[in-house]
């Protein structure tokens, strides 16, 4: 078969075989139902209301928003007064209650609005982490075959696997429990757990993992741990463990406002309570304490924190960074520490042919050596085979006929290329002991952190292709960023080999490389640094790098590539890969929290002014409302700063 190599056709988001997703339903979760409920009740109540209709028509509208917007938390807030908690969420309630009492019907149902809003988005965050988690448990097949004494075989669910029995995992097929090859020989990806981004050989007394993918061999393995504790598993627990015992995660107003609330609770009810004492009218007492709790009330100090952060969120997602929540985008202006994942993070996470190196003597040039591995390499459908026939489509070659393909697991393959025998594969079991030219190429491209692949040519050695995982364009720089905006050089966490991962790290400027780690190992260092009160953002994009996500500060996903449990587990997504967005969405995160505390500065003057002229003097009640609603207004204003196009900037330029 004599073939020109085109372009490949488009290929679906997801490889096949790949588990399907389990999303929960947004109008599932009774949050999400009361929201859009109230958020619709009141974009139907506010033209009417803005245009004067009659109050008969507006009124029972505003009555239903404040009603399913404000049921849920007002009835968690006094769950909470039970455990002698005053929640911000009820004090919000009461807030609007009180506007409307005095008239400020809109106001109070925006209020209500708002916080419903954000109660929504929490639960739906919360579901879809729940679903990834979930759905991870999908990569372990539900059913193995287990081989019998007498030889025969038998299909049994995987959880029923007993240590120390014997499965068969045919090709293709995913791994049923973790254990050690017992006989025969196969590449397994095993990318879901070590992160590797090549298919690793595995012979007879191999370790394999459940839920990883087996190649073209059939293997027998022996199970060595009980499906409730493989490695896969530890995953699912390590992610829900990391999600449930991260510490709080609060936005910086949150942190006082148990405070701020008891204290302007008391302040409304003394303001009430002592003129009545001192034979002072209800009426006028009724009002001062009413307008008291508008002026004090914490509406502005809120809005200080949310218009920063929500702007930030919009001007990083314009820029391809998809930050999930305003408390994420808070936590990643306070990092000082940096981890990165290397496959598929640093690098793009897929094997290409860098070298291609014909031998003296051959006769062959580059492109007659890639084009007869190519050629042989065409019916493969293992991913090195993949990166040498797309490097010839990449030169544009024409292969030659090809008869007689066989493929050996571990050992790579062997055709007939226009009546010339061609073998490519691994040099360990190809290249015979005394071939020193090519040991000596072969050599030279493992110490510089390619995995070879060797020619054979008739028998004889004819070239040496070169093969690796490409680093990304900005990764460099990336780095060099990182490391001005935290004072310390990231780690490169990676589950790849030692060798790899530290050429490539000394590439891009990394000296603490961690290599070789598997999920737990990822998640302890991530720990040890939080120990030492360091403020961690790790970097990853796949299953394994998923509990080290969940355990730090703050973790961000590599959106492209990355599986389903890193996306949901991470508090932000690059979703177009582009490494350079990580620090720069770092600086506009600290940009941010500055123009946060440049509103609460302005907030806690309005409310003092506002406060002192109401208890020492008379404050009219619109004014009141006119002094609060325009310290709203003016800390929004400041805070939408963040929208313009200025704001995402390089790192260490000030925005604010």
């Amino acid at each position: 078969m004599t073939s020109t190599l085109t372009a490949p056709a488009p290929q679906g988001d997801r490889a096949a075989g790949s588990p399907p997703r389990r999303r929960t339903r947004i109008l599932a979760l009774p949050e999400a139902r009361w929201a859009l409920a109230a958020l619709v009740l009141f974009l139907l109540a506010l033209p009417l209301y803005l245009l004067g209709a009659p109050v008969w028509l507006w009124g029972p509208l505003y009555a239903a928003v404040y009603v399913s917007g404000g049921w849920e938390p007002g009835w968690e807030g006094l769950k909470a007064l039970k455990d002698k908690t005053l929640d911000v969420d009820l004090l919000m309630v009461v807030a609007a209650l009180g506007a409307a009492a005095i008239g400020q019907v809109l106001d109070g149902a925006l209020l209500i609005v708002i916080f419903a809003t954000s109660g929504a988005l929490e639960a739906v965050a919360t579901a879809r982490t729940a679903d990834s988690v979930r759905g991870l448990l999908d990569l372990a097949p539900s059913t193995a075959t287990r081989l019998l004494p007498d030889g025969s075989e038998e299909s049994v669910p995987a959880e029923q696997l007993a240590v120390g029995d014997v499965i068969l995992v045919r090709p293709g097929e995913r791994v049923g429990a973790d254990g050690r090859v017992v006989s025969g020989a196969s590449e397994v990806d095993q990318a879901t757990i070590t992160g590797e981004p090549l298919p690793v050989t595995k012979d007879a007394g191999d370790e394999v993992f459940a839920g990883t993918l087996n190649g073209t061999g059939a293997l027998r393995v022996r199970v060595e741990r009980d499906p409730s504790d493989s490695v896969i598993a530890r995953i699912v627990k390590m992610v829900e463990e990391a999600s449930e015992t991260k510490a709080p995660t609060q936005l910086f107003i949150e942190k006082i406002e148990q405070r701020y609330s008891v204290g302007m609770v008391a302040a409304t009810l003394a303001v009430f309570a002592v003129p009545l004492l001192f034979g002072d009218d209800l009426q006028s007492v009724l009002l001062r304490a009413m307008t008291f709790m508008i002026v004090a009330s914490p509406c502005a100090v809120v809005l200080s924190t949310m218009p920063p952060l929500l702007s930030a969120i919009a001007n990083a997602g314009r820029h391809g960074v998809l930050a999930k929540s305003a408390v994420a985008m808070e936590r990643l202006g306070q990092i000082d520490t940096v981890a990165l994942d290397k496959t598929g993070t640093l690098t793009e996470g897929t094997p290409r042919v860098t070298d291609i190196r014909p031998l003296t003597g051959s006769g062959l040039s580059e492109d007659a050596l890639l084009a007869l591995a190519a050629a042989a390499e065409h019916p493969s459908e293992h991913p090195l085979a993949r990166a040498v026939v797309d490097a010839a489509r990449e030169h544009q070659l024409t292969l030659g006929n090809v008869d007689a393909f066989t493929s050996v697991p571990g050992h790579g393959v062997t055709a007939t290329v226009e009546g010339r025998t061609v073998q490519v594969g691994s040099p360990d079991r190809l290249l015979p002991p005394d071939a020193s030219r090519a040991h000596a190429v072969v050599q030279g491209l493992e110490d510089a952190g390619r995995t070879a692949v060797v020619v054979l040519l008739d028998g004889e050695p004819a070239g040496v292709l070169g093969i690796s995982d490409r680093l990304r364009p900005d990764a460099a720089a990336t780095v060099a960023a990182l490391t001005a905006l935290t004072g310390r050089a990231p780690t490169l966490l990676t589950g790849d080999n030692e060798r790899a991962a530290r050429h490539l790290a000394a590439e891009v400027g990394i000296t603490d490389v961690r290599a070789g780690l598997l999920p737990e190992e990822k998640v302890a260092a991530v720990r040890e640094w939080e120990q030492e009160g360091r403020k961690v953002l790790v970097v990853g994009d796949g299953v394994n790098d998923a509990p080290a996500l969940a355990a730090a500060h703050t973790g961000i996903a590599m959106g492209k590539a990355g599986s389903d449990l890193a996306l949901e587990t991470a508090d932000a997504v690059v979703v177009r890969d582009e490494l350079a967005t990580i620090p720069a969405v770092v600086q506009l995160s600290r940009t941010a929290r500055r123009l946060v505390i440049q509103n609460l500065v302005i907030a806690g003057a309005f409310i003092t002014v506002l406060v002192a002229w109401d208890l020492i003097g008379t404050l009219p009640l619109p004014l009141g409302v006119a002094g609060h609603e325009g310290s709203t207004v003016i800390v929004g204003l400041n805070g939408l700063r963040l929208l313009r196009e200025a704001a995402w900037t390089s790192p260490g330029k000030d925005t604010a």
